[in-house]
């Protein structure tokens, strides 16, 4: 399926379509489609089970970004590629900018610079755009989830993990902008400011006109196998600077969308 992005055509591949772990696969379709980027949003996302499945996770994050980066170099096209937020260990006490020092604490976050270090060694002409707690109208997400346990009645959110809320057409935009010029290298694209769990949950019912009590919790009474860094909020210093909108802005469009699909669905019964 072939559509329209800005002023580029961009033809989507799911992982039926194009392991990317599979080198020989990748050098297949990029003959086949031949095409002037790539842009590689794939992923092994789930933080907590890559803990146990080491292999998966740095087959998928590391390997496949390789070979990417690989076929890229031998046709001499950009390679885009998104990275995370989980590759900082959260000991900071200002937003991470582009070039502080990395420090993983999970599989998850050691597995993405992995595939980080892979691209810049091995192919000049590349784009890397950490983002952080990036959500959309589509998928699983936290603003779904959280959404859902609304009916309860009271919601206990972390409130000393720190991040930054990013809306994924806010993302599209940014990486689209950033494609368009030749300026290679590592990027922070994440929505503006700084929020924790708790305060999103907040600005998110608000908007939503959620009336749900939120309580503040601690990390500690969510155990989980995966060390979450406590404060990874992103900024940028690289140049084009490229920054994207509030993250409240993002909740307002996201809570937007949702309000209005809902409206829609009452409309038709």
């Amino acid at each position: 399926m072939q559509s329209a992005l800005g002023a580029h055509d961009l033809i989507p591949l799911t992982k039926e379509k194009l392991d990317i772990t599979d080198f020989g696969r990748v050098q297949t379709v990029a003959k086949e489609l031949r095409p002037d980027c790539i842009l590689n949003a794939a992923a092994y996302t789930n933080v907590d089970g890559a803990e146990t499945n080491l292999r998966l996770a740095y087959s998928i994050n590391a390997l496949g970004p390789r070979n990417l980066a690989v076929v890229a170099a031998a046709r001499d096209i950009p390679l885009m590629h998104v990275s995370t937020d989980y590759v900082f260990d959260g000991r900071s006490s200002v937003p991470y900018h582009e070039f502080d020092r990395t420090n993983p604490l999970s599989v998850y976050g050691a597995s993405k610079l992995a595939g980080e270090e892979a691209i810049r060694s091995l192919h000049r002409r590349h784009f890397i755009a950490r983002t952080a707690w990036l959500y959309h109208t589509v998928g699983r997400n936290f603003p779904k989830i959280i959404t859902e346990l609304a009916n309860q009645p009271v919601v206990r959110v972390v409130n000393d993990q720190v991040g930054s809320p990013t809306y994924a057409p806010h993302l599209a935009s940014a990486l689209l902008r950033l494609l368009d010029t030749e300026a290679y290298g590592t990027y922070h694209l994440a929505g503006q400011g700084q929020a924790t769990w708790y305060e999103l949950t907040c600005e998110l019912y608000r908007q939503l006109g959620i009336a749900t009590p939120v309580e503040p919790a601690k990390s500690s009474e969510f155990p989980r196998p995966a060390l979450r860094p406590r404060f990874a909020a992103l900024t940028t210093i690289q140049s084009p600077c490229i920054r994207l909108p509030l993250w409240q802005e993002g909740v307002a469009e996201y809570a937007s969308c949702i309000l209005a699909a809902k409206s829609n669905v009452h409309s038709t019964i």
